[in-house]
This record gives structure tokens, sequence and C-alpha cells, in this order.
């Protein structure tokens, strides 16, 4: 199996951490960029694509016949579809591409097409990798999930109701979860942050992922949380 991964430098190693390359009929290749052309698409079974999202209309440059597992965290792969204009698209497969939340032993996975799940079963098989299937909507499910706690915890830290630390401290202690909430923001990143919950809240229309005016202040500078 032929495997084509567009990545940026930092989820393309997430990538080979979580899929190495054991030489056991199962070839690699990475680029990083959107331009791609068709003599580099043409030899690749399986395509791994982190960018699909930023450029729908690139979706018309893969063929029926092949396997697109696309970032889905901030589009339904309904949209996308329907923003590319591609009438036919090839067999597309959804799945959670944010950093830290890729290389992970259970990949969260959507479908396009239910009849694609058989394929999804071969190649997951092949990577030897858990899947979870959920329902193709923006955000996914646990994008969802932990932004909306990262934005809660903003609002938290806005009012001036505890500091960033004691609020990490007191999620990990009182909910065992495995990161704060500022912790899981740096690692996921502030923009991803932002835009998995826009994509929610212009979805759904629901205020818990309106976005807190703290957060969309680090976003605008582009900073992190100081820890």
């Amino acid at each position: 199996m032929r495997i084509l991964v567009l990545a940026g430098p930092q989820m393309a190693e997430e990538f080979r951490q979580k899929f190495p390359d054991t030489g056991d009929g199962i070839h690699y290749s990475f680029l990083q960029s959107h331009n791609i052309t068709d003599e580099q698409l043409e030899p690749s079974d399986v395509v791994f694509d982190f960018l699909l999202h930023e450029q729908p209309e690139r979706l018309s440059m893969y063929a029926p016949e092949q396997v697109v597992f696309c970032n889905a965290a901030t589009i339904q792969l309904a949209a996308l579809v329907k923003e590319s204009g591609v009438e036919k698209p090839c067999t597309l497969i959804g799945f959670n591409g944010l950093p830290s939340l890729f290389n992970r032993p259970v990949l969260e996975v959507s479908l396009y097409n239910k009849r694609s799940e058989s394929k999804l079963i071969e190649i997951c098989n092949e990577l030897e990798t858990e899947f979870l299937v959920v329902k193709d909507r923006v955000g996914m499910v646990t994008p969802r999930i932990i932004c909306m706690i990262i934005n809660e915890a903003c609002y938290t830290l806005q009012e001036r109701t505890a500091s960033k630390e004691d609020i990490d401290l007191g999620m990990k202690l009182g909910t065992n979860y495995p990161k704060g909430p500022f912790e899981w923001a740096n690692l996921i990143g502030i923009d991803n942050v932002y835009n998995v919950l826009q994509a929610v809240y212009n979805d759904t229309k629901e205020e818990r992922y309106k976005v807190c005016p703290l957060l969309k202040t680090k976003f605008l500078k582009g900073e992190k949380f100081e820890l």
C-alpha cells in the first residue's frame, strides 16, 4: 500500500510516530505543500491530507479510486464536497488531525459515504490502528469537547475566578484529564482551538462555543498561554 501524507512538519512528525515505517508492504511519502501535481498523486493508494480543508477545491485532483483521509476537525465532509464542486468525489474519510490529538491509540474518523466503511476497516487493519467512527459534523467529537473545555477555562480565567495553574491542576486532579485546559490549548495551538470553536459555533449557534474574548485576543496576537 502506497500512502501519501500531505502535512506541515509538526503533523508529519506525529504521523511518523503513530504509523512508523516498518517496511511491511507499506510505502510512505511526505509533502508539505498544497501545490501537489497529478504525477505526485498518481502512485498513491491512500492519502492523509491534513491541509485539504484549507483549499476544498483541491478535492478535484484526487481520482475516484483513491482513498483520501481529510483533516475534518473544522469542516463537515459534506460541506467540503459541496465547496469543492466535485460531483463524484473519491472515497473520502474524515479524521481528527489536530496537533497532539492525532497520535493516539484510537483514530477518530467520520465517513462521507457509509459504503466507505469496508475500505476504512481494510486500511486500519493494515496500519494496525483502532478507530472510532463518529458523525460527519463540524468539530467531530474530541475536538469540540476539548476546545469547549478550553473556552470555559478562558472565561473562568477572564473573570479572575482562578489562576491558570489552579485551573489546570484542578481539572487534572478533579476529572483525571491528562492535561489541563491551558496546557491543551498550547499543545493543540491557539489558532486551532479558535478555528474549531468558530466553526462549531457557526454550525450550531450554541453559546457554549462562542469564543471567549480572552482566547480571541490570544489568537489575534499569536500568543500562547504562559504556564
